[in-house]
């Protein structure tokens, strides 16, 4: 078992302080945030969406230029120096959560191990804790089946 973000869509009321707060954390616009709350209004839905870095992370198979990288705390990073902009990672990621700011691959760093967008987020509909390997499986099936229904 190992740490994992985890999204509950029926707990996220689409405040969007997570967002707020990690751009505040980085320093950025609200734009840029790393984590994004995709809404649909008609069916009433919000989702938090953000990296999950993926033990199997489609975004480092298709960087050409190995410029995503998965640190020793397991996160998966991103090398700006050896990103130039090609889009393929953001193409290859199942959750559309790597964006682009300045023609840079930008996405969720996990925070040094520490998520402020978990610490914030009044419902609990973000979480960042121990999880066994079929938890992440099922949170995330879950996940990508919401992203379908917002399209």
């Amino acid at each position: 078992m190992g740490k994992s973000i985890v999204v509950d869509p029926e707990k996220c009321t689409g405040c969007r302080i997570c967002e707020m707060i990690c751009s505040f954390r980085d320093g950025s616009n609200p734009y840029n945030s790393k984590i994004k709350v995709k809404k649909n209004e008609e069916r009433g839905i919000d989702l938090p969406v953000l990296c999950f870095h993926c033990s199997e992370a489609l975004c480092a198979e298709a960087c050409p230029n190995d410029a995503i990288l998965r640190g020793t705390d397991g996160a998966v990073t991103i090398d700006a120096a050896r990103c130039n902009g090609c889009q393929a990672c953001s193409e290859a990621c199942p959750y559309g959560a790597i964006q682009f700011v300045n023609d840079q691959a930008s996405k969720c760093n996990l925070c040094g191990g520490d998520p402020v967008c978990v610490k914030w987020c009044p419902t609990e509909a973000i979480g960042f804790r121990e999880v066994c390997p079929a938890d992440i499986v099922v949170n995330r099936k879950r996940i990508q089946e919401i992203l379908r229904q917002l399209e």
